[in-house]
């Protein structure tokens, strides 16, 4: 094995172009691949940065050309030679160094490789599986490579932005103690204090708003946080985001700030002009209207309550619905009037997977008529209702949902995804920001048979509905707001509650005893009773934001060494078990079965 001394790197394998032509350079790499032409010998050098071809022949250096015939996959490279211009018609015009090549008058193998476990070239799949297990080796892809690239720019694009608008970047502890609400802790036991445990941090809201209490008045964060709950694509059990906090602000403040900061690393990282200012939906209108607190705006296929036209009509089912306080809506799937039975039957079964019981539809044929089994039941008045409702023309098919609010638009909310992807109108290139606002401050829990913070127990209510608290819970608003990128929730934050008064009726709402919010939450409490000014922030998921922006489908993608769907680390075979002298240290038994 060759030594790198008296060898220094010039360039990178992307930075040489025909500028280059005639200078000596040093450049040091992976061998992608190996082409053997006889008397030539080819080889793609690649770094992280890209690939330059290199040429050994007998005429520039006899001893390297013998070495090159070693040379395998994934041998990691020095070479000094010169740049030369490629044989005409063995130019690549589409890559930046596709002009030149080196031509190699010293070659050293500074380390061999095992034959890797998949190909890196971009164009073999490889799954996910065996990436995650050898994911040094899925790293040197180019496209790995420009997602953790991007990932850097975004989060130094952060920093400028927020640096430039006279905030501070403070940390904020990784061993906490646990607090209720929210997902499963993860939780580590403390040596020095037998019996007590700390608990990550699933975000650092208390700690942000105490940092308010203190008088920093802007602060920010790119901080790790856990939580242990089942995953999925777009979650991990450790996640990062970007974390603000302001005094003396109200939504229009936070918001403006937002919307100037998504501008800027939209601008800076991907030269892509975000039009501002964002739209807003309430809460309730998102729902209404696409089914969802988080829609994609970007088509329609939009919604309809069609409950006061069916009501009276001769579909007992629908009347039914209607008597007990449910609802009737509708999807029009412009165009899309020629699925066949075998498409209809799906899409039935896709409604019913998501809680419908079934999932009536209409055919509106070229002369105007309906055609459907239901089509019976409605006198020509109220088809020409829910035809005008709808926007109907022939060619169109209606889909239609009939039970209590939150089944059927949560079942029209995906089937409006599921009937846009299958029509195309999802948009692959663009983004499209909007504001969601107005959220309900609690929900209903019947299996914990209390109401539960909608987003956490410290967000404000409106103003206007404190009265509520005590009265109608369930129909008090917060001072919530969320970010929706694309169809995607991105980020999330609220006005926080300043007065200890304010806060003690919530954690009542929730049906905490005083002796519990004192014990959990005593040290906010005391805060919040020495001169809390009123604050707000909002937290960002930089992983899902990175994964849109990146147009990549999970946020795997985007992290250097994330876990699979069951929290494992295949690389390192995390979690494993420890060894009985570190539970005796921490005071526990082993609690699994051998």
């Amino acid at each position: 094995m060759d030594s790198m001394k008296g060898l220094k790197r010039t360039h990178d394998c992307y930075s040489l172009t025909e500028t280059a032509l005639g200078q000596e350079v040093v450049l040091m790499g992976w061998v992608l691949r190996r082409r053997d032409h006889g008397g030539l010998i080819f080889i793609d050098l690649r770094d992280r940065k890209g690939i330059t071809q290199v040429v050994f022949a007998p005429e520039l250096d006899r001893k390297s050309h013998q070495k090159a015939h070693s040379l395998r996959s994934e041998y990691v490279i020095a070479v000094k030679g010169k740049i030369r211009r490629r044989p005409k018609g063995m130019e690549n015009p589409k890559i930046k160094t596709g002009m030149i090549e080196l031509a190699c008058q010293e070659l050293r193998i500074l380390n061999t490789s095992v034959t890797p476990e998949f190909s890196l070239d971009e164009e073999r799949e490889v799954s996910e599986g065996l990436r995650l297990r050898y994911r040094y080796l899925d790293l040197r892809r180019p496209h790995m490579v420009r997602n953790i690239v991007l990932r850097h720019r975004v989060c130094q694009a952060m920093r400028s932005y927020l640096n430039d608008h006279d905030f501070l970047e403070i940390e904020t502890p990784m061993l906490t103690r646990s607090t209720p609400e929210g997902a499963r802790d993860y939780l580590v036991p403390s040596r020095v204090n037998p019996g007590c445990f700390y608990a990550l941090p699933q975000s650092p809201q208390l700690y942000k708003q105490i940092l308010m209490v203190s008088g920093l008045d802007r602060y920010y964060q790119i901080v790790r946080c856990f939580r242990d709950e089942d995953l999925r694509a777009d979650r991990q059990p450790e996640f990062t985001q970007l974390d603000i906090e302001m005094s003396f602000v109200e939504e229009d403040d936070v918001m403006g700030l937002v919307e100037g900061l998504m501008s800027f690393i939209f601008k800076e990282v991907l030269g892509y002009k975000v039009e501002t200012p964002f739209r807003v939906l309430t809460y309730q209108e998102a729902i209404d209207r696409f089914g969802t607190d988080r829609p994609d705006v970007r088509f329609g296929l939009e919604l309809r309550d069609i409950s006061d036209i069916v009501r009276g009509c001769r579909l007992k089912l629908f009347n039914r619905v209607v008597s007990a306080s449910g609802v009737v809506k509708s999807i029009n799937a412009k165009g899309m009037g020629e699925l066949s039975r075998k498409d209809l039957d799906d899409l039935t079964r896709f409604a019913m997977d998501l809680g419908a019981k079934g999932l009536a539809w209409v055919k509106i044929k070229r002369d105007g008529s309906w055609q459907s089994p239901i089509a019976k039941f409605f006198s020509d008045a109220e088809r020409s209702a829910i035809a005008q409702q709808v926007d109907a023309t022939p060619g169109d098919i209606l889909f239609f949902g009939a039970d209590q609010r939150t089944t059927v638009c949560k079942v029209l909310g995906e089937l409006r995804l599921e009937l846009a992807r299958r029509a195309g109108l999802i948009p692959t290139e663009g983004f499209s920001f909007i504001w969601v606002t107005d959220f309900p401050l609690v929900e209903y829990d019947r299996d914990e048979g209390r109401f539960v913070a909608l987003h956490h127990p410290f967000t404000s209510p409106k103003e206007e509905d404190l009265g509520l608290l005590s009265t109608d819970p369930a129909s008090v608003r917060s001072r919530a707001y969320d970010l929706v990128l694309n169809g995607n929730e991105v980020g999330g934050g609220s006005i926080r509650i300043h007065q200890s008064s304010i806060q003690e009726a919530v954690f009542n709402t929730l049906s905490f005893s005083r002796e519990e919010a004192q014990d959990k939450f005593g040290f906010l409490l005391e805060a919040l009773a020495h001169g809390a000014p009123p604050h707000g922030g909002i937290a960002f998921g930089l992983d899902r934001l990175v994964m849109i922006m990146a147009g990549r489908d999970t946020i795997r993608d985007v992290i250097a060494f994330p876990k699979t769907q069951k929290a494992q680390c295949l690389m390192t075979h995390a979690p494993a078990k420890v060894n009985m002298a570190q539970l005796a240290e921490l005071y526990l038994r082993p609690g699994w079965k051998t």
